[in-house]
């Protein structure tokens, strides 16, 4: 699976590149914890910020395939450490870009119709508490099969680094593919504005304080690679270990990981 991922993206000249997955910074998002390093930092939660400041330096469209991690995620559709594939397009929109993502999808699971659902027909009560709104999320994702389904149009609140659509400000650039009641892959029309990402980093960590979470420094050398040009581009990250769950019709994670955690 991993040589039709590369050949993938090599006939597309989408070029493979690997960033550090050891840093001194982390993602302030207060749904995502971070596995800390004493004296050394985070283990990456993803390669976001580093292949975007490679963007924001000249690097054509590219990607990583390697191992990411998040702390305290185990069950049957979740791991520590688990294997990710992030990849950025230069010029693309959501659209462009989900279209890729199905092209992928179609190569490894084999050809297949895909749905869009907007986010509101999933959750109707988006005024409902933050927790609750995740939980109605995830429980109608899973009732999603058979079949192949982009989720869209989630609501502003909820663009974490997406923008924002042009026509409809209350909804964002974002889409999520669930395959057979699992979530695959979560992407973004990438949000530019060096200015409106500090101010969403700064909400994200009002919100880690009210949860009686770490706040988490902001990574000023991702801010200033923002302030320095981030191009237009579109980029997503998907679930290595989950798609292999589908392609081999699995159940669980600990049926496709080469080591099951202890």
């Amino acid at each position: 699976m991993f040589s039709q991922i590369r050949e993938f993206f090599a006939e597309r000249d989408v070029l493979e590149v690997h960033v550090p997955l050891l840093g001194s910074h982390t993602v302030t998002d207060p749904d995502v914890e971070a596995i800390t390093v004493p004296g050394y930092g985070f283990l990456q939660t993803s390669p976001e910020y580093y292949l975007k400041r490679l963007l924001a330096d000249g690097m054509p469209g590219c990607y990583q395939l390697a191992p990411a991690f998040r702390h305290d995620e185990r069950g049957r559709l979740h791991n520590p450490e688990f294997y990710l594939l992030e990849w950025y397009q230069l010029g693309f929109d959501a659209s462009l870009l989900m279209s890729e993502v199905a092209q992928l999808c179609d190569l490894i699971l084999g050809p297949a119709e895909y749905q869009q659902v907007k986010y509101v027909d999933l959750v109707p009560d988006l005024n409902a508490p933050r927790d609750q709104l995740d939980l109605a999320f995830a429980l109608a994702c899973e009732k999603l099969k058979p079949g192949r389904f982009f989720i869209v149009d989630y609501p502003a609140e909820q663009a974490a680094l997406a923008r924002l659509n042009s026509r409809d400000p209350t909804v964002a650039d974002r889409f999520e593919l669930v395959v057979e009641g699992v979530e695959i892959a979560n992407g973004y029309y990438e949000l530019t504005d060096p200015v409106e990402h500090r101010l969403r980093f700064e909400l994200d960590n009002e919100i880690r304080r009210s949860r009686g979470l770490a706040v988490q420094p902001l990574d000023e050398l991702f801010l200033a690679a923002l302030q320095a040009g981030l191009p237009d581009c579109a980029g997503v990250a998907l679930g290595v270990d989950r798609l292999l769950m589908q392609k081999l019709e699995s159940d669980s994670l600990d049926e496709v990981l080469t080591f099951r955690p202890h």
